[in-house]
């Protein structure tokens, strides 16, 4: 290895999505703990970003913030204009001189980014998500950990020959997301953010068991306000403000960073603000379904997580459009007392 360990240049590789991404920040937070000499770089999609890096510039958990443009290139794949963006990331992801890379995703995309910035070594699993990814890496770790955060560790841990542990999560804080956040709290003491959408539609409980529940959370003085993306507000989210007194707060990500930051219980599926909600160590109350959370759910270190999960629940991958059948069948007082156990432990009851 060319550089001594404590001085290691490492590039991370995990594009998206958000979940997944906060997934793999523990084994980089750890990282940072075992080597604090080391210099780390993270390649990821620019919608992400703001996960990794303020608008000011400041990161708290990497040195070098890589954009792979992946979602716009798949869209315009044999423009001019993508061989010219990929040709710059190129140059981009050598410029450093990295010694280890570590593909997290283990999908042929991610690592493509990876075999592109050139390090001494490049690090992915032995059985990565889409099998073409194998190819490129020049070393393969067969994982053995259950949750993928710790699988996370294990293979950064191969990159740079120790033991990884998982660290604490640190995310960037963004003044301009902060004052939004402000203005939009303006008069909300206490509050709780469901957020009800997911990757697919077996993850989602369901728009009138969401209202049926802000209603409950709303007669005990909670505010309940619905996470959506600005200006794309699902039919979901609008049905539960319609069927509840909830409100629905469409943010970009640096703002629901910053809402859920203030939040007193984050309510949801396996998904992105639910991971996000963890990470910051706030109270969350997760919904299982189709996926299992021994692998999948928001262990975090320092989370306060309680995982509702039926027995009727089979862990399923296929992206079903309809509520996985397990899932249907938690009940919105379960759920509920769920919610009013974490809030009543974290003292906000």
């Amino acid at each position: 290895m060319r550089a001594g360990r404590n001085n290691l240049k490492i590039l991370i590789v995990r594009v998206g999505a958000m979940g997944d991404v906060l997934h793999g920040m523990p084994a980089v937070a750890g990282l940072r703990a075992t080597l604090p000499g080391c210099e780390i770089g993270w390649a990821i999609e620019p919608r992400w970003m703001p996960l990794l890096r303020g608008q000011d510039g400041g990161s708290p958990l990497v040195d070098r913030v890589h954009p792979v443009r992946t979602r716009e290139w798949q869209r315009r794949l044999l423009s001019p204009r993508t061989v010219q963006e990929i040709a710059s990331l190129r140059r981009e992801l050598r410029e450093p001189g990295y010694d280890v890379c570590v593909d997290l995703q283990g999908s042929l995309k991610s690592a493509a980014a990876g075999w592109m910035a050139g390090a001494h070594r490049f690090v992915g699993l032995d059985r990565p998500r889409e099998r073409q990814a194998r190819l490129l890496y020049g070393e393969r770790v067969a994982v053995t950990a259950a949750s993928v955060i710790e699988q996370a560790c294990e293979l950064v841990g191969a990159g740079i020959g120790r033991a990884v542990m998982a660290g604490l999560v640190e995310l960037p804080v963004e003044r301009e997301a902060e004052h939004w956040c402000d203005r939009l709290l303006e008069g909300i003491a206490r509050f709780v953010v469901v957020a009800p959408t997911a990757g697919w539609g077996s993850k989602e409980w369901g728009a009138e068991r969401y209202a049926a529940l802000s209603k409950y959370l709303e007669a005990t003085g909670l505010a309940v306000l619905v996470n959506a993306a600005p200006g794309a507000v699902s039919p979901v989210a609008t049905t539960i403000a319609e069927r509840s007194g909830a409100t629905i707060a469409p943010s970009t990500l640096a703002q629901m960073i910053a809402l859920t930051r203030r939040a007193s219980l984050v309510i949801g599926g396996d998904t992105g603000p639910v991971h996000l909600a963890a990470a910051l160590g706030r109270p969350v109350v997760a919904l299982f379904g189709p996926t299992d959370p021994a692998r999948n759910g928001p262990a975090f270190p320092g989370a306060r997580v309680t995982v509702l999960r039926h027995p009727d629940s089979v862990t399923d991958h296929r992206r079903h459009a309809g509520t996985d059948a397990g899932l249907a069948r938690i009940r919105v007082e379960e759920v509920l007392a769920a919610a009013l156990a974490m809030l009543a432990e974290a003292g906000d009851a």
